[in-house]
Parts: C-alpha cells; sequence; structure tokens
C-alpha cells in the first residue's frame, strides 16, 4: 500500500508540474503575441523610410541607429502644400479634443448607467425584466447598423453641416449618441444585486429616500466597478474612429485616431510616412498605459465584484 501511494503521489506530483509548465507556457505565448505589435509599433517609430521599406524587415535595432527625428519632427511646422504653416500633426488639438469628448460621454455614460441599473436591480415596477431583456436583446445588433440611424438624427438636429458646422455642434455630435451603455448597465446591475436587501429595508425605516439610498449607500459599495466602467468608457471614447470621422467637416474637429490615419499621408502621391506616424501612436498610447497601470486594481476589482452573482 505505502509503495502504491508513494506512485500516486509521485505521478500527481509530474502531472501537476506538466500542467503548470504548460500553463506559463501558454500565458508566455499569449504575452508575446500581444507585446509584438507594441514592439513593431516602437521601433517602426525609430526607423527611416528607408529602413521601413527594406527587404526582409529590421526586426531590432541599435541604439545609434535610432531616428529620433520622427518624434521631433511631429512638432515642425508644415513647409507647402494646403497645410502649410500648420503642424505636421496637431497633437495638442486631437489631445484636447479627444480628452474633452472622453471627459463628456464618461460623465454621461456614468450617470445613465448609475440610473438605469438602480431601476433594474432595486426598483419594482410592471414590465421590469420584459424591458430588461429588450435591452440585452439589443446587444446582440451589431452597433455599425445603428450608424446610420444615429447620423440621420445629428443631421436632423443640425449638428452636422459640412459648411457651417461649429466647435460645440461637433462636440455635441460626438458626444451625445454615446452617453448610455447597455452592457455596463447591465454590468452595474450584477453588483446592485449583491448588495444585501436588509440594507434598503432598514434605510427606507430610517426615512431614507431612494435616490438618497442610491448616492450615499449603492453609489459608494458599487465604486469598484463604477471607477471600472469609467476608466473603459474613456479608453472607448479615447479609440473611436469611425463616428468621429463621419460628424465631423473640419480635421481640427477631429479625434487623435483620426489624425493618426491622415496626417502622415502625401495627397499628391498617396505615400504615407509610416516612422512619423508609428512615432504620433505612440505618444498617443502612452496616456492609455500610464491609465490601465495606473488603475488596474480597481479594473480587476470590478469585475471580481460584477461577476460574482447572476
Amino acid at each position: 500500500m505505502a509503495e502504491v501511494f508513494v506512485k500516486n503521489e509521485k505521478s500527481y506530483k509530474t502531472k501537476k508540474i506538466l500542467f503548470t509548465i504548460g500553463v506559463y507556457v501558454f500565458l508566455g505565448l499569449v504575452t508575446i503575441s500581444v507585446l509584438i505589435p507594441f514592439y513593431w509599433m516602437i521601433i517602426t517609430s525609430l526607423k527611416t523610410q528607408t529602413m521601413i521599406e527594406q527587404v526582409p524587415p529590421i526586426i531590432f535595432l541599435k541604439p545609434n541607429d535610432w531616428q529620433i527625428n520622427n518624434y521631433r519632427m511631429l512638432f515642425e511646422l508644415v513647409a507647402s502644400g494646403p497645410r502649410r504653416g500648420e503642424p505636421l500633426f496637431p497633437f495638442f488639438t486631437y489631445m484636447g479634443n479627444t480628452i474633452l469628448v472622453s471627459v463628456i460621454t464618461t460623465i454621461g455614460t456614468t450617470i445613465t448607467t448609475i440610473l438605469a441599473a438602480y431601476a433594474f436591480a432595486r426598483l419594482t415596477f410592471k414590465g421590469r425584466d420584459i424591458v430588461f431583456a429588450i435591452l440585452l436583446s439589443t446587444m446582440m445588433i451589431p452597433g455599425e447598423i445603428f450608424i446610420l440611424t444615429n447620423f440621420l438624427t445629428v443631421y436632423k438636429l443640425g449638428w452636422y453641416d459640412i459648411f457651417n458646422q461649429t466647435y460645440s455642434d461637433a462636440i455635441l455630435a460626438m458626444t451625445i449618441p454615446f452617453m448610455t451603455s447597455v452592457f455596463y448597465t447591465f454590468y452595474l446591475r450584477q453588483t446592485f444585486k449583491q448588495i444585501p436587501n436588509e440594507l434598503y429595508f432598514a434605510a427606507k425605516v430610517d426615512g431614507t429616500t431612494d435616490f438618497q439610498y442610491l448616492w450615499k449607500i449603492m453609489v459608494p459599495v458599487a465604486m469598484p466597478t463604477i471607477v471600472t466602467i469609467v476608466i473603459l468608457n474613456s479608453m472607448g471614447a479615447w479609440n473611436a474612429y469611425i463616428w468621429p470621422q463621419m460628424v465631423t467637416a473640419k480635421d481640427s474637429y477631429r479625434l487623435v485616431s483620426n489624425g493618426l490615419r491622415g496626417a502622415f499621408t502625401d495627397t499628391s502621391t498617396g505615400r504615407t510616412d509610416f516612422g512619423q506616424q508609428m512615432a504620433a501612436a505612440v505618444l498617443v498610447t502612452v496616456p492609455l498605459l500610464i491609465v490601465f497601470f495606473t488603475f488596474r486594481k480597481q479594473i480587476m476589482r470590478g469585475v471580481s465584484r460584477s461577476g460574482i452573482k447572476g
């Protein structure tokens, strides 16, 4: 018996070691596949156009071969052409637009999400579950389908005019249609449903209104999830491309993602300076990475809290 026990224990330890090795190998491969695009973006931003077009491509660069000029030239003024006298990449203009749109949409989405999630999680009204099921069903519809109807709405409201659009019109067109989110409502509702009912009944006995109970008890308890929603929504607004491109009539109204696509292509030849484009992409990506690594614990905590109870 003792020999059989020893053999089983060794077999178990061997399987556990092999399983652990397999998990780390898999995670290592996933990590490499995620990091390769970032590495290629950084290394391309440090190459000349000739080096970029070289075949086979240069995978590693010595520090002596780094082309820092790609970053410096982003802020230089264009010497000729229709954009003469303007910065090659108006970084601060695009960043200002992106931050403003991100802040407005995030505040709007957070408010509507909190109110809707509270209504579906705590309030009792006729047809609540049916309405919520209908809202969830809309998540199965691709977002691209709503682009046409949203664009027609924006146009009829007078926020899009190819000749006379103002900056405030462009901001309204980029923000108002995206101040709600069914997914975030469902996400926060799961957290609200985990809060014990006893807290609600005790608050009602003390004379607390539903609105006071929401902001004084439920919001503080669900703050990790709300912070996660704020961060993810901000990143989504930061990376928006199709909608801002459609509803803005001037380049100066657009976001960084739009600027990255069109600022480095010579309209006469159609040639794109990928070195400068990737340098601008690095500058745009760095703030997102800083935000993510700063709030990664809050994101993970919010995800874990919302995934416990259905």
